[in-house]
């Protein structure tokens, strides 16, 4: 052994002794380990790019890791695993490029990852490892597809969970739904159709995002405002296509409801909620006026302001409605088809995007407004979404900014309704208000209801109630959560276990036949077109053997389109559990146990503990995922409510970023300053910086690919090691906030870590190190010991080896039994009390500068005990876990640091012996004095006026009052 710290031998050696003793292994129900109490912290799991971890990537994984090893120490059976969302566009898109099949390059790219995340020494239970794109794992999520297939949703149905909540609405078997007299009259065919009408999982024709480059649908959040893809920015257009949908919708109320049983951030539950977007509001009628009453359709709209009817001066449908070619007047028929024709290639955030002018048509026809029954004209306009409420508004410009803008553009009508505070305009006032000219005095009419003087919850109630009577609207509830586009018309996902017949009927494949694998094809493109209106086709389509099968003698197509990236990440959590159970999802005994579900009503609502990610994936990723443990948790195959009981977003690592002169991005590493020096040395100071001679500026950003600012955590641990990698990371700032990566500030760590080592190991009268290429405690190469423990007498003490010695200010045992007086004890107490409520709250940063606070006063002392250094690594050992494991082994251990417990502190060795306090008079500082930590009001009094630049200023004036803060300050009045 080395009295030098090598980090790049002891790294990988402690390493592989953590992996060949399965040191991070998880106990389930009925192993060894499982009598402990559960706690279970899961990552977001990785996208495994072809370029690999950088920096940044990893500052959630080392938080996870310290909570796991820190828990693990306070006696919890931990389960922290890893696996790869693998399937979807952006793997496909890789392999595209490449010119490598996506099955070959996702697992290369795994590797790669694999091999990083093991180098940063994250402790994982590997032989839990999932990939999303095996065969062993997709099985399992067709399997719940088809759950959710054959269920459909029981809106009545009114049943108390676990926990003792009353729960309205439930998934059930799709044999349990009723069927009308009606229907089943009309044969099995009719009785077929009304279930496929009421399943969870749906075929439908939906207007959706096509990329003809791509050729595939692409979601909302995958198409940016301009209407491009997010993924190669090609142009996205809105066509109507025959898709698969998920009824998420008719979760939408338990959704919002039980995000109050979470210990979520307050800012992710407000995305969840305003993308849920629960609005509560009525249906109005307007009447289209004709004269020939057939012709009368019923417009219906929703609002969230009835109260503001009055205010209604015209009606704006949206281009899709299905009465806009029915209404439209021959004079004004070319001009709505042209706008419809148009505005139907616009994506929906291009449509509502605030900073648009508004565009709209007139259709030649009108409505009657119920409320009053003028004629009001009906307008098409493309801000108005057929998936949002009704598809149609009524506009009310006094009170709504965009109907004002909509007005004052096209010269319509503007009526106030509303009376805001005073000096508050009320054009466009949307808030709160009093209700005036609902209706005009000099206009009411007897049938009509009067809202004036009301302010506008009074006026809202009164008004839904007389819709009601009138039968002319109803009291209702919207949501803006619209049902989920599950099928995408790529290669790199998982298929559908879906069969069609010719006769158009659907058919779900058996379990038995389960998984419907993905076949292996040399030309997985897709099909790309510069037509955004032509026929799809998708790669699969193009698999002939894999796509004809025959089933009980009558001849089926598969489903041609495969599922989107979401589907394999909304319950990897579950998979965990029970990796390798080939006949269950998960058996239900691991599941229970992980999950937590308890019949006693005292179970937390989710099941895994912690969950640490980023914010990117607020949305979409947690709503589906909770979408899809709810459908499970009604059928009875989890046993809690929801998947994610605590969730922590980590921030950014920000880099240094360079522009040239075009503004295009230059990479960071080949930027330098006049004299050559790389610009990441010179990174805190101003002055030109140069690209290959050509002057860059400077900006920062979220660390990656696109800004060419990427950082190899791989060049980080080759210099410093992975300890200090970690110790960084942590160290940079709160780990919810983004933070500048600085290779300068790297150092610092690292000289923190040579002092512990220093702590330990003498660097006074070394008799020299080991030869080179010889491994880490092997006093020969060629004698080489097998077991790392084997080097350590009996008893704890360390052999006597050549090369190093502790350090001789260690002495062996503990402390005295009374060490109120030492001054080391104590402020080890205090540390350890720190870097436990520390890690709790994720304050890594102040808990590491404590402990380097421990160790500079450790360095100071003159001698140190034995126990009280062994109680600091112990301290150290989640955050800095490889320099632990060494130096514990060289203090003689002959078990794994990993596997201590955490140790304790005295609450009364905590707490200051004397304090240092502020004296004022009359609010002026004077100086400061030294109390005892316990001391009365009187004694702190007295003490402060000892002070001699108090005593110069109380001289000759009596004290009026003290004013005492313990601990603080005191205030003498005088």
């Amino acid at each position: 052994m080395s009295a030098t710290y090598d980090f790049n031998a002891i790294e990988p050696k402690w390493q592989r002794y953590w992996e060949e003793h399965g040191c991070f292994r998880a106990a389930n129900p009925g192993q060894p380990g499982s009598e402990k109490p559960k706690y279970y912290v899961l990552d977001f799991f990785p996208y495994p790019s072809g370029a690999g971890l950088h920096v940044g990537h990893p500052l959630g994984y080392i938080a996870s890791d310290i909570i796991a090893r820190y828990r693990r120490m306070r006696g919890f059976n931990v389960l922290h695993p890893m696996g790869w969302d693998a399937f979807g566009l952006p793997a496909e898109q890789y392999a595209v490029e490449t010119g490598v099949h996506p099955a070959v390059t996702t697992r290369a790219n795994i590797e790669t990852y694999k091999r990083q995340l093991r180098m940063i020494g994250l402790g994982y239970d590997w032989e839990r490892e999932i990939a999303t794109c095996d065969e062993a794992y997709y099985r399992w999520t067709q399997w719940i597809f088809l759950k959710i297939y054959n269920s459909w949703y029981d809106p009545v149905q009114r049943w108390t969970d676990r926990a003792g909540r009353l729960v309205v609405g439930a998934a059930r078997p799709i044999e349990t739904l009723p069927i009308p007299d009606e229907v089943r009259a009309q044969g099995e065919t009719a009785v077929e159709a009304f279930r496929d009408e009421h399943r969870l999982a749906y075929l439908a024709e939906v207007p959706v995002n096509w990329c003809p480059a791509l050729g595939t649908v692409l979601a909302n959040e995958e198409v940016t405002a301009d209407g491009r893809s997010d993924r190669g920015d090609h142009p996205v257009y809105r066509r109507p296509m025959r898709q698969w949908m998920l009824r998420i919708t008719e979760y939408a109320e338990r959704l919002l409801r039980d995000l109050d049983e979470l210990d979520w951030p307050e800012s992710i539950q407000l995305m969840q909620r305003n993308w849920i977007g629960r609005s509560e509001g009525a249906y109005v009628d307007f009447t289209l006026d004709a004269e020939d009453a057939q012709q009368r359709h019923i417009i219906r709209v929703f609002t969230t302001r009835p109260d503001t009817l009055f205010g209604a001066t015209y009606l704006v449908l949206a281009p899709e409605h299905r009465l806009v070619p029915i209404i439209t007047t021959p004079d004004c028929r070319q001009t709505v088809e042209a706008y419809v024709h148009e505005a139907t290639k616009k994506t929906d955030l291009a449509r509502t995007a605030e900073s648009k002018v508004k565009t709209g048509v007139f259709t030649g026809a009108y409505a009657r407004n119920p409320v009053n029954r003028q004629r009001i004209p009906i307008w098409v306009a493309d801000y108005v979404l057929a998936t949002y409420g009704t598809g149609s508004i009524m506009a009310v410009p006094g009170s709504d900014r965009r109907d004002l803008e909509f007005a004052q553009t096209f010269g319509l009508p503007v009526v106030q309704v509303v009376q805001p505070p005073a000096g508050v305009d009320w054009r466009g006032f949307e808030a709160d208000g009093v209700a005036v000219n609902s209706p005009p005095q000099r206009e009411r009419q007897d049938w009509q209801c009067d809202l004036n003087g009301l302010p506008t919850p009074e006026a809202k109630k009164k008004i839904t109630r007389w819709l009601e009577e009138q039968g002319v609207g109803e009291g209702t509830v919207q949501y803006r959560l619209r049902d989920w586009l599950f099928s995408r018309q790529r290669y790199w996902g998982e298929p559908f276990p879906i069969l069609h017949r010719d006769d158009g009927r659907i058919v779900a494949e058996d379990e038995g036949n389960l998984p419907v694998r993905l076949p292996e094809m040399e030309d997985f493109r897709p099909h790309a077109s510069d037509d955004p209106y032509a026929e799809p086709q998708t790669p699969l389509s193009r698999a002939n053997e894999w796509v004809h099968v025959v089933r009980d003698g009558r001849r089926y197509k598969r489903e041609v389109n495969t599922m989107p990236q979401w589907a394999g990440s909304c319950w990897y959590y579950l998979r965990f559990l029970d990796a390798r159970n080939q006949r269950a999802l998960v058996d239900p005994q691991a599941e229970r146990y992980w999950m937590g579900g308890r019949d006693d009503g005292r179970a937390q609502a989710g099941g895994v503990d912690l969950y640490i990610g980023g914010a990117e994936h607020a949305v979409l990723h947690l709503l589906y995922a909770r979408f899809w443990h709810k459908v499970l948790y009604d059928l009875g195959y989890v046993s809690t409510p929801e998947p994610f009981q605590r969730l922590f977003n980590q921030g950014y690592i920000l880099a240094a970023a360079y522009r040239d002169e075009r503004g295009v991005y230059v990479e960071a590493s080949q930027v330098v300053d006049e004299q050559g020096t790389a610009a990441s040395e010179v990174q805190d100071r101003e002055g030109p910086l140069f690209c290959q001679g050509r002057p860059v500026t400077r900006e920062f950003g979220k660390m990656g690919k696109s800004l060419k600012n990427v950082v190899n955590p791989d060049d980080v641990i080759h210099t410093y090691g992975a300890d200090t990698l970690r110790l960084y990371e942590m160290y940079m700032g709160p780990l919810e906030a983004s933070k500048a990566w600085n290779p300068r500030d790297i150092i610092g760590m690292h000289r923190f870590l040579q002092r512990v080592w220093r702590l330990v190991v003498s660097d006074e009268g070394s008799a020299g190190v080991w030869p080179a290429g010889s491994e880490v405690g092997d006093p020969d190469p060629e004698s080489r010991v097998q077991n790392p423990e084997s080097a350590f007498r009996e008893g704890g003490a360390p052999a006597e080896t050549p090369g190093w010695r502790i350090n001789p200010r260690i002495v062996d045992g503990a402390p005295v039994s009374d060490c109120s007086g030492d001054p080391l004890e104590r402020l080890l107490h205090k540390t350890i009390r720190k870097v436990q409520e520390d890690i709790e709250r994720f304050a890594f940063h102040t808990a590491i500068a404590q402990m380097n606070v421990w160790v500079n006063e450790a360095h100071a002392a003159q001698r140190m005990a034995r126990d009280q250094v062994e109680r600091f690594l112990r301290v150290l050992a989640p955050f800095a876990p490889h320099i632990c494991e060494e130096l514990w082994q060289r203090l003689g251990h002959e078990r794994c640091i990993q596997l201590e417990p955490w140790p304790a502190y005295d609450e009364a060795l905590t707490r200051d012996e004397t304090v240092e306090m502020a004296v004022q008079v009359n609010g002026r500082i004077r100086g400061h004095f030294t109390v005892p930590a316990d001391a009365a009001d009187e004694q702190i009094v007295e003490a402060a006026q000892q002070v001699q630049a108090v005593a110069k200023a109380l001289a000759g004036k009596p004290l009026k009052r003290a004013i005492v803060v313990k601990g603080r300050l005191v205030n003498l009045i005088v």
